[in-house]
């Protein structure tokens, strides 16, 4: 049987508002001592795949320092403090597209790499979504909202152009599931 670790010390490393780290010394289970287990800490994250009455994707374009690249991708943001995951996905979609309204549902719950880092992203689907507001970006956003067909998603998918793995796991479920 699989047990948890335990942990005997633990120290931040830098606390910043967007990278908190902090090493861990641990115990596992068979007594043997791990000094230095880093983990990073992030708040919630949440990603939406909307989609309007007349079945278009919405996506949005932009740029990725850690990459250096223009990327394709769904609407995401973070969960700010006292807002629920729906909360954010709703407040992000319109911020970051000017789309709102529709019939919301989780999807899907993930996390990025549950070995080092400590939060979860919550997938939303969105139905119906219309455009009803200017996009509202933050001060670093430079965002180009798109509309693709299903069949345009796919083959964004399938030429391996979808980079983060955060946005892709949903969306191919979403496939998979709405195909049946």
């Amino acid at each position: 049987m699989i047990k948890k670790w335990t942990t005997l010390e633990s120290r931040y490393i830098i606390e910043r508002p967007w990278l908190t780290a902090r090493v861990d010394k641990v115990q596992l289970p068979d007594g043997r001592i791990n000094p230095e287990h880093y983990v990073l800490e992030y708040p919630a994250w949440v990603n939406v795949l909307a989609i309007t009455a007349a079945g278009e994707y919405v996506f949005i374009r932009q740029y990725r320092h850690a990459f250096d690249e223009v990327l394709t991708e769904l609407c995401a943001g973070v969960v700010e403090r006292g807002e629920t995951p729906l909360e954010a996905a709703r407040r992000e979609l319109l911020e970051e597209t000017g789309y709102g309204g529709g019939e919301w549902s989780l999807v899907m719950t993930i996390g990025q790499n549950p070995s080092i880092c400590d939060n979860l992203t919550y997938c939303f689907t969105a139905l119906g979504v219309e455009r009803v507001a200017a996009q509202n970006l933050d001060a670093s956003e430079d965002i180009e909202v798109m509309l693709l067909s299903r069949d345009e998603v796919r083959a964004l998918l399938e030429r391996d152009e979808m980079k983060q793995a955060l946005m892709a796991a949903p969306l191919w479920r979403h496939l998979a599931v709405s195909s049946r």
